[in-house]
């Protein structure tokens, strides 16, 4: 007979499970000692927050003592930071100084990150790179394989973001190889496309806003990075109410909480209101029911319900356009977007309603019909929409059997997807429901 456990045994147990919920405390690992010491050297004194593993979020921070709206999260002095002002005042300064053209503020900062990974033991930065990510999940760092399984409109932003890294690598070649009197290895060896991806991605998704005046040596795009070691562990929640900013007071970057947080839970920041398409782009993840979450309609599938004998379709297309209506066309927990049925409804026009456009444009009802109209073809979209969406995820568990190495990269679409499949389930429900009450 199996015996029983008894009630010290279940105290325990719920005790494990709770540490595991909360997240296991990470700070006696050598690398956040060596962080620690670094960042006291210069400066930042911190007792309440602890590197720590979570079982949903990864790595992160979290507080022991319970925090209250109004209470400063962190406080990191300027002299942890690292600006394009780090960059200058190192040995990149002076090369940086007289490049003409001159290159940028992100370039300025890519290539000291790669210049200081590459010095290794000699960089005096080097407890920061120790814990920064070796690897990311931007689209940019995608395989094909995986970015081909993200939907239409993303997929095409993964593309432009390639191209973006890419030109840039191109066109930073002969700055790169002005630094050559620097390093005894070659700099085409060095400041290769994978340093600068890997680099660029470092800036893209761990920098703080911060701005800087311009400088005549960097050109005219916004100087506004700044890394903040330490503090970029904190991670990203739709949920949570932050104050962020630079006290020139302290001189120090301080972030004050909005929200509770018991103790030994996450410390969550919020990156701003943005879905689950904008933060995979940005940031390389998703978070699950985020509130700000939408299925993108792109124009290719709004326009495929719509016959194209139509004779005033030309010119309905050219009147979404001219008033963009032809993008950010969404479904959202609430159902179809405001923006979505206005673009139906005026596709769906009929030849003796087409003199009411504007109206339509409006808000105004315009008929019976052409009410009744657009709530079929959005449900039509929304089911075409749903049986794309089940068919990638069918695609994505096969692909996740076979092959092994991407098996990370295609959880976090197969995330996306599964949360952009609770959404127009969501809507074709608030659909059924319109269409009951107009029938």
């Amino acid at each position: 007979m199996k015996k029983s456990r008894g009630r010290t045994s279940r105290k325990r147990r719920r005790k494990h499970l709770q540490s595991f919920m909360d997240g296991v405390n990470s700070s006696h690992k050598m690398e956040y000692i060596k962080l620690k010491k670094w960042l006291k050297d210069r400066g930042f004194e911190d007792s309440n927050l602890r590197p720590a593993q979570f079982w949903d979020t990864g790595r992160g921070l979290m507080t022991t003592k319970a925090l209250q709206a109004g209470d400063l999260v962190i406080s990191l002095p300027e002299k942890c930071l690292l600006t394009t002002g780090t960059v200058l005042s190192s040995c990149l300064g002076e090369y940086i100084m007289k490049w003409k053209p001159p290159v940028s503020p992100l370039i300025a900062l890519c290539t000291f990150l790669i210049a200081e990974k590459h010095a290794g033991e000699k960089s005096l930065w080097k407890p920061y790179l120790d814990v920064l990510p070796k690897t990311y999940t931007c689209p940019v760092c995608l395989e094909h394989d995986v970015v081909s399984l993200l939907p239409q409109p993303l997929r095409r932003k993964a593309q432009e973001q390639r191209m973006t890294v890419h030109e840039l690598h191109m066109s930073s070649k002969a700055f790169f190889s002005s630094l050559q009197p620097l390093f005894a290895e070659n700099t085409g060896t060095i400041f290769n496309y994978s340093a600068l991806e890997w680099a660029w991605c470092t800036i893209n998704t761990r920098t703080i806003y911060m701005k800087h005046s311009q400088r005549e040596c960097f050109s005219l795009e916004p100087d506004v990075y700044a890394l903040a070691p330490y503090l970029d562990l904190l991670n990203h929640s739709p949920n949570v109410q932050v104050k962020a900013a630079f006290n020139e007071q302290t001189r120090s970057y301080e972030i004050w909480t909005n929200s509770q947080c018991k103790k030994y839970e996450e410390v969550f920041i919020c990156y701003g209101p943005h879905d689950n398409q904008r933060l995979l782009l940005e940031y390389g993840f998703v978070t699950m029911n985020n509130p700000h979450s939408s299925v993108y309609v792109s124009s290719d599938t709004l326009l495929k319900y719509f016959p194209p004998l139509d004779k005033q379709r030309n010119a309905k297309i050219a009147i979404l356009k001219d008033h963009d209506f032809l993008e950010n066309l969404t479904f959202g927990w609430d159902g179809p977007s405001w923006r979505l049925l206005t673009a139906l409804k005026l596709l769906s026009l009929g030849a003796d309603e087409f003199t009411c456009w504007r109206r339509t444009l409006l808000g105004d009802v315009i008929s019976a019909r052409n009410e009744q109209q657009t709530l079929n073809i959005t449900a039509k979209i929304c089911h075409f929409l749903m049986e794309e969406t089940q068919h990638v995820l069918l695609q994505i568990s096969q692909l996740k059997r076979n092959k092994e190495n991407l098996k990370k990269q295609l959880a976090l679409v197969e995330a996306l997807r599964l949360e952009d499949l609770k959404i127009l389930q969501k809507s074709a429900e608030i659909l059924c429901d319109l269409n009951m009450a107009t029938t």
